[in-house]
């Protein structure tokens, strides 16, 4: 049965997983402490990263094994707010975004479906959480749908009771300021089994399935 999943969401000691404000020149909103430690490139799959294989490196990079859609928030895509501007943006990560699938990018503003040759398209929509998983489970083809972020995306979908995975990676950083996945999720643990590792390096991934 595919699964409403969650990867390598970087939180800090005191709970924040992005800064207070995304900008052109700081995407994660003054949080870029998290992915101090983060090497992106562990994504495109191990065979293409020419850093040390270490465990870390390991578990980050079974981000897009068996997904076939992801869902993000309009923040992660860019730093526009209200209506889109006439301004050609077309995300953060170029002419070849890792995803490789259909991506539903949460806004309440209409835009164009952009589309890319490496199999990403970006597909703006509306809707309650339970709508637009639905809309991503028929894109993925029996695949998995990755909840991508930012952190008030994936809290909508947790207090919706729609995810079933979730890989969390503590960074021993306090940030004392930002955008939680927490908050106004009392008790949310319950509905999960946690199991938490530490590395050698000093994060602690946690591993959240939802109970059956």
């Amino acid at each position: 049965m595919p699964r409403t999943r969650v990867h390598n969401l970087n939180i800090s000691l005191d709970g924040y997983s992005a800064g207070d404000h995304v900008t052109l020149d700081a995407p994660i909103g003054g949080a870029e402490q998290l992915f101090s430690r983060f090497d992106g490139r562990a994504i495109h799959g191990v065979d293409q990263v020419d850093s040390p294989f270490t465990f870390d490196h390991a578990l980050t990079s079974t981000w897009g094994q068996g997904v076939g859609a992801e869902i993000m928030g309009r923040r992660k895509f860019g730093p526009q707010v209200g209506e889109w501007p006439d301004d050609g943006w077309r995300g953060w990560w170029g002419d070849e975004p890792p995803f490789r699938t259909p991506v539903f990018v949460l806004t309440h503003h209409p835009h164009p479906t952009i589309d890319f040759p490496n199999g990403t398209s970006f597909r703006f929509v509306d809707g309650t959480p339970e709508e637009v998983l639905h809309l991503a489970q028929e894109a993925a083809g029996g695949g998995d749908v990755r909840i991508g972020g930012g952190p008030s995306t994936v809290r909508q979908f947790l207090q919706a009771g729609l995810i079933d995975f979730m890989h969390l990676v503590i960074v021993p950083i306090t940030l004392g300021k930002g955008v939680s996945i927490w908050e106004g999720t009392s008790g949310i643990e319950d509905a999960f089994t946690v199991e938490s590792i530490t590395s050698p390096s000093g994060l602690v991934h946690q591993f959240w399935n939802l109970r059956r």
